[in-house]
């Protein structure tokens, strides 16, 4: 039940941040498990969905099976194995309905400050409207940001020489416009990411119409084809109910997802022959193609591999109408890109699909009775909670599986802590700062985009509690049996630095 607090000013037991695939999770497991907690959720766009409502460029889709990215408890029913953004956002809007979660979200409401009061044991939150600047003045006693780790605002634009220049479009696909026209024209996609990847094949498909694709990359990266649909669901339904052979199938996807994780860790030079033969199938056979433009610098899951449904980017680049190109760009010309090589690329539509930024707790600078806490110096625990900020959880998936896995972990420690507090009556907790913990990186790859801005992030240590294992089949029991009172402290109005 919502109700006012002092001066007007709104409470909620539990404020969650951002109403993507995270948050309307997170709302679904504080209902069932704290359903006398009144549970808000604050989205600052218009609409459900977070990365797939923004996300709109062609060929969107997720990069991980959809049996284990959809929650557990609303299965995904589509037999696509990689899905649409827009089918991804359908998704979330109807698990929101089905689950009761629509009332609870405060569309167009962005937290700009957040500022735990130690006395009142409550977080004071700032919240704006970003269509007018009004602001809003709301307190929770738990805080839960599900902003994912990405700035939606600013995505990551290196300095192109010439770029300016350039005479046609320039875009990049996270501000993907509405209505651009590349039928019949030359297209120039800069990257050779998850985004690249799926934006070449989806440009040559009849609604788009493109002429002909350019993939050029600095360096290239690992690419898998896996089939589009899932057809041991399909086996599965004919002779289990629906709701068994989804399970069955998850599970399977799980076990799969750690098995090849594990293999390809334990033996790269294996799994780069495997890749790289897989690659060489695809495209014919092919191996000098493979060699100098799908042979990577980098050891498989070193960074997140990029996979093609049914193939689709080898199918094009088959077909002729698209190419991969691996140099580096001297400068931007008006009707081209000018290479190191001294080669041009003629292009009369420019993509820079130059990767996004990292931004821990959606750019919020927390504080703690006005003093704010530097993210950098913190530790996570449990993948969850962050030393030195009493009742405060963010939430963030893995890096080399689906992240709803994680993400459904990180919900239900939420709801354990809450329940661990109420029944020892503390109003507010924090983590025990640990001794002799060597720190790590929260996000241990090494793409750019990590590199970039993961020193801002809070750190990860080297033993449980502290660290998240990439490993679902070990960090499920591990963080759910994790025992609170071995990590958490009440925090009172005299403990020193809260």
């Amino acid at each position: 039940m919502r109700r006012t607090s002092g001066g007007g000013t709104e409470h909620a037991d539990v404020v969650v941040v951002g109403a993507g695939l995270s948050g309307v999770g997170a709302a679904h497991r504080l209902r069932t498990a704290h359903p006398g907690r009144s549970v808000v959720v604050l989205e600052a766009r218009e609409a459900l969905g977070g990365t797939w409502d923004l996300f709109r460029y062609p060929g969107v889709r997720s990069d991980s099976d959809m049996l284990t990215l959809g929650y557990p408890f609303r299965p995904w029913r589509s037999d696509r194995a990689l899905a649409d953004g827009a089918s991804i956002r359908e998704y979330v809007a109807e698990s929101a309905d089905a689950l009761g979660v629509t009332p609870l979200v405060r569309f167009s409401r962005r937290v700009v400050a957040a500022d735990f009061d130690t006395a009142m044991a409550r977080w004071r939150l700032t919240v704006t409207d970003p269509r007018t600047g009004v602001e809003h003045r709301m307190t929770c006693g738990f805080l839960y940001a599900c902003t994912g780790y990405y700035d939606y605002e600013h995505p990551h634009d290196p300095d192109i020489d010439g770029l300016a220049d350039f005479a046609g479009p320039v875009v990049h696909p996270q501000a993907w416009p509405d209505g651009l026209d590349v039928r019949g024209r030359r297209v120039v996609v800069v990257g050779s990411g998850a985004t690249a990847v799926s934006l070449v094949p989806a440009l040559l498909r009849d609604e788009h119409g493109a002429a002909h694709v350019t993939m050029l990359q600095r360096s290239p990266s690992w690419v898998a084809a896996v089939p589009g649909t899932d057809r041991t669901v399909d086996r599965l339904r004919r002779v289990v109910p629906v709701r068994a052979a989804q399970r069955v199938a998850r599970a399977r996807n799980v076990v799969r997802q750690v098995v090849s994780y594990g293999f390809a860790r334990r033996f790269p030079r294996a799994a780069g022959r495997l890749l790289r033969g897989l690659a060489a199938r695809a495209l014919g056979g092919d191996t000098g193609l493979v060699a100098d433009h799908f042979t990577p610098r980098y050891d498989p899951w070193d960074q997140r591999l990029c996979w093609v449904p049914d193939g689709d980017l080898f199918a094009a680049v088959r077909s002729a109408r698209a190419d991969v190109v691996t140099d580096r760009i001297r400068r931007v010309l008006p009707d081209g890109v000018e290479l190191v090589s001294g080669r041009v690329l003629p292009a009369d539509v420019l993509v820079t699909a130059t990767g996004l930024r990292l931004l821990a707790l959606g750019g919020l600078a927390p504080r703690v009775d006005g003093v704010e806490v530097d993210l950098s110096e913190q530790l996570v625990w449990n993948g969850t909670m962050v030393t030195g900020l009493p009742n405060l959880a963010f939430c963030i998936g893995y890096v080399n599986a689906s992240w709803t896995l994680r993400a459904d972990l990180s919900h239900r420690v939420v709801c354990r802590v809450l329940a661990w507090a109420d029944r020892r009556g503390y109003d507010a907790v924090v983590p025990r700062d640990p001794t002799g913990l060597r720190r790590q990186p929260l996000l241990g790859l090494t793409s750019g985009y990590v590199r970039r801005s993961i020193d801002a992030f809070p750190h990860q240590g080297d033993r449980t509690p502290w660290r998240v294992r990439h490993n679902y089949l070990l960090d499920a029991p591990a963080t759910l049996l994790a025992r609170p009172g071995r990590s958490l402290v009440p925090v009172t109005a005299d403990v020193d630095g809260c």
